[in-house]
């Protein structure tokens, strides 16, 4: 008996557009988007807690950072975002 699943795997979203058939690697965690291996951003979420003790805030950041993978679409939009501040 076959899975329901079987043959269905997310494509890459970028190569369907371009007419090509590439299994994705990773979704992008903006916008779900599936993306391959060349699509793939992959950037590291560093891992931050703010501390507010009332008479003044301590940063903490802890020493592993969080892998996280993003579209081309969704990395621009965070880079314009950061120029901005």
């Amino acid at each position: 008996m076959k899975s329901v699943t079987e043959g269905t795997a997310m494509k890459c979203y970028e190569c369907a557009k371009q007419g090509k058939d590439v299994d994705a690697v990773a979704t992008c965690v903006i916008c779900g988007m599936g993306l391959c291996m060349d699509h793939a951003i992959r950037e590291n979420l560093p891992v931050v807690d703010i501390i507010d003790w009332g008479f003044g805030k301590e940063e903490h950041r802890y020493p592993v950072d969080i892998p996280r993978f993003l579209c081309s679409s969704c990395k621009s939009a965070i880079d314009i975002r950061k120029k901005e501040q």
